[in-house]
């Protein structure tokens, strides 16, 4: 291949001629090729092509940009004061990834990486400012050009176009490998950014889960003291309320844990959710026996979550223990259904029923005064329906709302 050369000294216009100038149209072809590969590279960038793809599809694409036979970016070793070869294009086998160059200012590439400024050497066996690299001897390169490469606020490195023909690198071609340069080092910053943003990710997700296991670790000690406590009380009535009040905090360290195993923060899937939390229900609430049926991808608030699966939570418990007067399985039924921005969940059993005049709103148990409190907090209506057998309690809560 030979190199570019000058666009051809500006013709005089003739009469009845064209007023532009007159460039060769092969030196022309040659620049819009270069505006084509910038913006193909522009593109790729802008896809987030992975940084190694990128940067070799960009020494090749240069290469074809200058009609040089050698294109390398190199990377900059602070530590051994040198420049690796990470990516190339016509060099030997062995080259990427192993051969190096000086950084210092007596190189060509050191050069530029230490001024910012680009070198074009198109006499090496002449040149008078710089020592030529072992690795463009060996190749037998006559002519080289060199941009900085800049990286996460420091140069990354260099770019390098050589070429073992006679022609001259131009000002011109400066412009297209500074653009080319230009793009890698927005796509280094990129990957930066993806990387911080992703470590910073990893840190929040570590302090949240660490968070949430001390959280649930105190909660469970609340328990395990209450638990201690009631076995020493002095009346089977004291003794009954803390088993309750042991019950109720092991439940919101259940809905707690649950919540957090998930890498969701600010909404979850309800059903899912609400499913996950019935089954340990099987084992916590006794001898029940749980089955759900619940709409899909119903997305709503972690609050609102907690404070339905505490709800929920507690009239299983309730019907476990209370609506049943006989017999070794207890069924109890939850449903959620979905219509527009209402949420229907009902918890139902197939018990002996309430007692006659029983009004939620009214009772001086502390499991429904915890239920309407939850409720009134979350803008829901609570019905009690009575069945043949059993009694369902149906809550219509809205997806949305200020608790």
């Amino acid at each position: 291949m030979t190199a570019s050369s000058d666009p051809t000294p500006i013709a005089e216009s003739q009469p009845g001629g064209d007023d532009l100038p007159a460039i060769t149209a092969r030196a022309l072809r040659l620049r819009l090729r270069q505006q084509e590969i910038l913006a193909e590279l522009g593109v790729l960038a802008l896809q987030g092509t992975p940084f190694p793809d990128l940067i070799e599809t960009t020494v090749t694409l240069v290469a074809e940009g200058m009609q040089a036979e050698f294109c390398k970016a190199m990377e900059h070793l602070p530590e051994r004061n040198c420049l690796i070869v990470r990516a190339g294009v016509g060099w030997d086998e062995g080259v990427v990834g192993h051969a190096t160059v000086g950084a210092d200012l007596e190189s060509p590439a050191g050069f530029a990486l230490r001024t910012g400024k680009p070198v074009i050497s198109n006499h090496l066996d002449h040149e008078g400012r710089f020592r030529t690299p072992e690795l463009l001897v060996a190749h037998g390169i006559h002519r080289a050009m060199n941009v900085i490469l800049q990286g996460e606020g420091k140069p990354w490195g260099v770019l390098e176009v050589d070429s073992r023909s006679d022609g001259s690198f131009t000002e011109h071609d400066v412009a297209f490998l500074r653009g080319a340069a230009n793009l890698l080092g927005m796509a280094i910053e990129r990957q930066r950014f993806e990387r911080d943003l992703k470590a910073s990710l990893e840190q929040q997700e570590i302090l949240l889960q660490e968070g949430n296991h001390r959280v649930t670790n105190s909660l469970q000690l609340v328990a395990s003291m209450l638990s201690l406590q009631s076995s020493a009380a002095s009346t089977t009535e004291l003794r009954e309320q803390l088993q309750e009040a042991v019950s109720r905090i092991s439940a919101i360290a259940r809905a707690h844990e649950r919540l957090y195993r998930t890498r969701q923060i600010r909404n979850l899937n309800l059903g899912d959710y609400l499913t996950d939390i019935c089954k340990d229900m099987d084992d916590a609430a006794g001898q029940c026996d749980v089955h759900v049926s619940v709409a899909e991808e119903v997305q709503i608030t972690t609050d609102r979550a907690i404070s339905i699966s505490l709800v929920v939570t507690e009239l299983i418990t309730n019907a476990a223990k209370h609506a049943y007067s006989s017999g070794e399985t207890r069924p109890i039924w939850v449903t959620l259904e979905r219509d527009g921005d209402m949420l229907t969940i009902s918890v139902r059993d197939a018990g002996d029923g309430l007692p006659e005049g029983f009004d939620p709103k009214k009772s001086k148990g502390l499991g429904m005064r915890i239920v309407s409190g939850l409720l009134a907090q979350l803008k829901a209506e609570l019905t009690v329906k009575r069945d043949e057998p059993g009694t369902a309690f149906v809550m219509t809560i809205p997806i949305h709302g200020q608790r």
